[in-house]
């Protein structure tokens, strides 16, 4: 940069101008100063040390833990992304998608990561993560939860939303049962009857089998590793096997659909043999008829950019609703929560 400077006859600084405020550089020797540079070589300021300088990297960090294809994968994590990336979009700032998988490192490279605040997807209370984010002196917003000290977060009410959706799905049914997301990192899936929610370590997982036991509890709960439709109907198959649930309240509308298509291989009738919901209110919902609990995910990202952007967090929860459809058996229409 000096050696830039002295040939153009120009300071130091209109040559750090030149690459940082253009603006601020007249015309004329602004092509000077760049055609001098493409002689000497000198490709301008290093963005490393212009960032340890300006204590500001122009990106976000979204703690993933799961493999880095999951992002692409999961229609949850796709929808709740687009929130993010419209926000960086907006910002002209950049995006770093950041994997955990429990492994010793997970911290250091979470912590040595150049973002200017972070997004963590839904996680457990003692995930050594977010001990570490929260003293790093940067903003964290969490997805799901669980809440921890110096971090915000983005969440529907999951309990009520879980009561909620028990009541129109669990109506008149003999034997209810759920499909549930993973209890705790390990992921391991299993069938069990009446699991304690006490020992699920998921934050989400927990709210909304608290909210379904709120309505009715010591019921058959099946348990699924990640939230994929194949893995969900062949749970779905062990439920009709061991317990013939006659209602099925499933976890993501991926894990009740999974539960339809395990239904159509058993020839049963939807709702006239088994009642099924989900939540999320996934595109393909409308079209398979699917009694849903409706959150935007989409939007949940952007309030979760924006807190890890250092602006002010949301004032009240995430905005939820129950559309009940004929998977079901009730007269289609839509419950809205009393705070909305």
């Amino acid at each position: 940069m000096a050696e830039v400077a002295r040939r153009c006859g120009v300071s130091p600084m209109t040559v750090s101008y030149c690459y940082n405020q253009p603006e601020r550089v007249a015309a004329d020797t602004l092509r000077r100063v760049r055609e001098t540079a493409a002689e000497l070589g000198y490709r301008g300021p290093d963005p490393t040390a212009r960032s340890l300088r300006r204590r500001r990297t122009g990106a976000i960090g979204v703690v993933l833990g799961e493999h880095l294809a999951y992002a692409f994968e999961d229609p949850q994590a796709r929808g709740f992304l687009t929130g993010v990336a419209q926000v960086c979009r907006e910002r002209g700032i950049g995006l770093n998608l950041i994997p955990t998988t429990g492994a010793d490192t997970d911290v250091d490279r979470v912590k040595s990561a150049s973002v200017d605040g972070y997004i963590v997807w839904p996680t457990f209370e003692s995930d050594p993560v977010l001990a570490a984010l929260s003293g790093i002196g940067k903003p964290v917003a969490i997805q799901g939860g669980p809440a921890v000290e110096g971090a915000s977060v983005v969440t529907i009410d999951n309990r009520a939303s879980a009561r909620e959706l028990a009541v129109h799905t669990f109506a008149g049914a003999r034997r209810p049962a759920v499909l549930s997301f993973p209890f705790d990192p390990g992921r391991r899936s299993r069938l069990e009857t009446g699991p304690d929610p006490a020992t699920v370590e998921f934050t989400v997982t927990r709210e909304r089998l608290l909210g379904i036991y709120d309505h009715r509890g010591g019921l058959p709960v099946a348990v699924v590793s990640r939230n994929d439709r194949a893995e969900a109907a062949a749970m779905a198959e062990t439920l009709f096997d061991t317990c013939e649930p006659d209602a099925v309240i499933a976890m993501s509308d991926q894990l009740a659909f999974g539960v339809l298509d395990a239904a159509r291989r058993r020839g049963l009738r939807v709702p006239g043999d088994v009642a099924v919901a989900g939540w999320d209110d996934d595109p393909d919902a409308g079209r398979e008829g699917l009694t849903t609990v409706v959150q935007s995910l989409q939007d949940q990202g952007r309030d979760c950019a924006l807190i890890a952007l250092g602006e002010a967090a949301p004032d009240a929860g995430a905005a939820w609703s129950v559309t009940v459809r004929s998977s079901t058996g009730l007269i289609p229409g839509s419950a809205r929560n009393p705070s909305q």
